[in-house]
């Protein structure tokens, strides 16, 4: 059985294939699939924004299609940037523009608790639907450190592995990302089908 990634992120690629890869026979990009197909995010949720870029993509497809969507979450911005991550700072992607916007947010704060949110969805051919979500724990540092990960990863602090997502290896924050609970998640629903 085929399945397409309702996104051309390479991280999430290769993050996917290693988690899903013995579910599935061929787990392809929407570039690998020919796809060029552009989802307005216009839901209120993260399990909102998933389920329409993968039921968009299995249209297109006829395929399986599998989507996530996912954002850092902060406790002191009530739960901002949240949908809102990757276009935060008003350009889509800009990853410098959006943590320099953090930081001023949260200037003079002391609260930083927040955490990382995933709604995995996974939508057939057949029309049915299976969702999941992870979430991974921290808090915002006061400064960016760690060369790995992309997004946010500088600034999330993991105080349990007193490091930031990006001071751990590729290896290391797949097994405890949100993506990754996520996904566990979604795999141990459709082994229970």
């Amino acid at each position: 059985m085929k399945l397409i990634l309702a996104s051309n992120n390479a991280h999430k690629l290769v993050e996917i294939r290693a988690i899903l890869g013995s579910e599935f026979d061929e787990i392809l990009s929407m570039k690998e699939a020919g796809i060029v197909h552009e989802t307005v995010e216009d839901g209120s949720t993260f399990l909102e924004n998933a389920e329409k870029k993968a039921r968009e993509i299995m249209e297109i497809s006829g395929c399986c299609a599998l989507a996530d969507d996912s954002g850092l979450c902060v406790e002191a911005l009530g739960g901002a940037p949240g949908i809102y991550s990757a276009r935060y700072a008003g350009e889509h992607g800009d990853d410098k523009a959006n943590n320099r916007k953090l930081l001023r947010e949260l200037e003079g704060v002391d609260d930083r608790r927040a955490h990382f949110a995933c709604a995995m969805v996974l939508v057939r051919p057949d029309g049915s639907v299976v969702r999941a979500e992870g979430r991974m724990d921290g808090v915002i540092a006061f400064e960016e450190s760690g060369e790995n990960g992309f997004g946010y990863d500088p600034l999330f602090y993991l105080p349990e592995r007193g490091c930031t997502n990006a001071q751990l290896s590729p290896e290391e924050k797949n097994a405890i990302s949100h993506r990754a609970k996520a996904l566990h998640a979604l795999v141990k629903k459709l082994r229970e089908e």
